[in-house]
């Protein structure tokens, strides 16, 4: 069962069926994954079709939550839906990756870095994990500049079919070379 965690600012909690949202709702995961100035930086960068987002917004109770597969977030300041969080096993990285977005509404104001810090500190706490990854896009300079702050290091690029580049990263359990020394503590909230 994904535990709740909580942050200075942020809430993150197992989702709702109620946060999947309606047409017109500017705070829910459909909404969230629709608006392209979010989209643009998941997967292929591209908007799904809102059915597909959907779709993947109930295969997180039908089949993640159901079956246990991993840890998956909504997240909430101030009680609003904000963002949309999670810490996966994916073979792209050999290991767990985390996957974070955040509503623009909730840009610029250091959500982004205690959202990460929550969720990896989770991953060194909670999962035991000696090592956290993350993939983003080589264009997402937002992104990149977050993860170095949290001492995040580049591992190598991958080229895409389209021509773009991901660059994958990762940040080792006890790492102190960027001055972070909250994992244990983030992972013991």
């Amino acid at each position: 069962m994904t535990p709740t965690l909580r942050t200075a600012r942020l809430l993150l909690e197992p989702y709702r069926p109620e946060d999947e949202g309606v047409e017109g709702t500017e705070d829910a995961f459909v909404a969230l994954f629709q608006d392209r100035r979010v989209s643009r930086w998941l997967g292929d960068g591209r908007v799904a079709p809102e059915a597909e987002d959907q779709a993947l917004f109930g295969r997180i109770f039908t089949k993640v939550y159901a079956q246990g597969l991993f840890d998956v977030w909504a997240v909430r300041e101030g009680g609003r839906y904000v963002g949309h969080a999670e810490i996966k096993p994916t073979g792209a990285v050999g290991g767990h990756e985390i996957v974070y977005a955040l509503a623009p509404h909730a840009w610029g104001r250091g959500l982004g870095t205690e959202l990460a810090e929550a969720v990896v500190g989770h991953g060194f706490g909670a999962l035991g994990l000696n090592e956290v990854h993350a993939t983003v896009m080589a264009a997402n300079d937002a992104s990149l500049a977050l993860l170095a702050r949290l001492g995040f290091v580049h591992r190598r690029d991958t080229e895409e079919d389209d021509g773009s580049t991901t660059r994958c990263l990762s940040v080792v359990r006890g790492d102190r070379a960027r001055g972070r020394e909250r994992w244990a503590a983030e992972g013991a909230r």
